[in-house]
């Protein structure tokens, strides 16, 4: 089998995994952890701290993002070596940011400035997207700013999911509802779509 049929079969492997996972949270953990109380959760096999929770968590959709970039990386002919510098280099930097996270617990000074740094690779995106759009012509053009459009629903998502995420750290919000998340869903939704409308767009010319 060449590498770049290995490659399609980890890709559509990854996808079938991704996707399974998915419905299995959809459908059986989401309505789990919707309809029970913290003592019933833990009875059932999706149990907070339970295994089945944790492969869900870590091992679903984390892991078929990382197959599918190894799958693609070969189908579109990298080298191996990219190849495993990437997948490789996603793990190892996963796992030390999980076990960081876990040892440190919330700290809102680097929560501070993740919004911060994201604000400004934002800026920088739009800069360098400047002087990339300045040669391009037709297709390429309206490919570029199709993107372009995709990065500011994705700003604007990572804006509201900053505030609902750090609701439950704030001491002034205390006992307030929690915001409801469907509307950096529908950002992000939109942010995935042009992205994906402008590769589409890229691949046509």
């Amino acid at each position: 089998m060449t590498k770049q049929k290995v490659g399609l079969v980890l890709f559509w492997i990854a996808v079938i995994w991704a996707i399974l996972w998915g419905v299995i949270g959809s459908v059986f953990v989401g309505s789990a952890f919707r309809n029970l109380t913290m003592d019933e959760l833990n009875l059932t096999m999706w149990a907070y701290q339970g295994p089945w929770n944790m492969i869900w968590g870590l091992l679903g959709v984390p892991l078929a993002a990382i197959v599918a970039i190894i799958g693609i990386l070969l189908y579109s002919g990298a080298k191996g070596s990219t190849v495993w510098k990437f997948g490789i280099g996603i793990i190892f930097l996963g796992i030390i940011i999980a076990m960081a996270v876990g040892f440190l617990g919330h700290i809102p000074l680097l929560f501070g400035i993740g919004g911060t740094l994201i604000l400004l690779f934002f800026i920088g995106i739009l800069w360098l997207w400047a002087k990339e759009r300045k040669d391009l012509k037709d297709a390429s053009a309206t490919a570029a700013d199709l993107k372009l459009v995709g990065y500011v629903f994705m700003l604007i998502a990572a804006w509201f999911i900053c505030g609902i995420a750090s609701q439950p750290f704030l001491k002034a919000l205390e006992g307030e509802a929690t915001t409801t998340p469907i509307l950096v869903m529908i950002f992000l939704v939109l942010g995935w779509l042009f992205l994906f409308l402008g590769h589409r767009k890229s691949l046509k010319q």
